[in-house]
């Protein structure tokens, strides 16, 4: 689930809202596959119906296993942009969540391996100044549009000259005005 309108501060936006890339999905698709081979098999050629109906329990436990939760773990992580912080939130019944601040970012790397150049995804690597490991966004879609967007959030108020100004959106301190 994604950043609510209730969950931004004033005259904050979001910019890019998104999930994992689907390839996450493509093992949990291919055990749907076989299990829906596997029910129709038992169907077909099963004579006894008590076996019958305990291989298919088992099939639909299988299912549910390795086809639903994974699902519902996709659909419920998400990665949010905004105009003033990178979100990514996660759970299915207990949310977690980690925002690192515009300003706070250092570094932002790519990695895209060769499945990944061919998808047009990747893993972003965020490096922020704080004392925790960065964030990592895995499985992006459109990757490279999502870090040029960031790029440009980052940099958008930077006027290219190195005169001690503050970094991009950072809040002002106390006593300076």
């Amino acid at each position: 689930m994604a950043l609510r309108r209730r969950d931004l501060v004033d005259d904050e936006q979001v910019v890019l809202n998104l999930h994992s890339h689907a390839k996450v999905m493509l093992w949990p698709f291919v055990l749907f596959l076989v299990l829906v081979a596997g029910a129709i098999a038992t169907i077909v050629l099963s004579t006894n119906d008590v076996v019958t109906w305990v291989i298919l329990g088992v099939l639909v436990l299988v299912a549910i296993l390795g086809v639903f939760w994974p699902w519902l773990r996709w659909r419920t992580h998400s990665y949010t942009v905004t105009t003033q912080r990178i979100a990514d939130r996660s759970g299915i019944i207990t949310r977690v969540g980690r925002d690192i601040p515009l300003y706070r970012i250092n570094t932002i790397s790519i990695e895209k391996d060769l499945v990944d150049r061919v998808l047009g995804c990747g893993t972003l690597v965020i490096a922020d100044a704080t004392e925790k490991p960065g964030m990592t966004l895995d499985d992006v879609p459109r990757v490279d549009d999502v870090h040029r967007t960031i790029q440009q959030l980052l940099w958008r108020h930077d006027d290219g000259t190195d005169d001690g100004e503050q970094p991009p959106t950072e809040p002002r301190r106390g006593g300076r005005r």
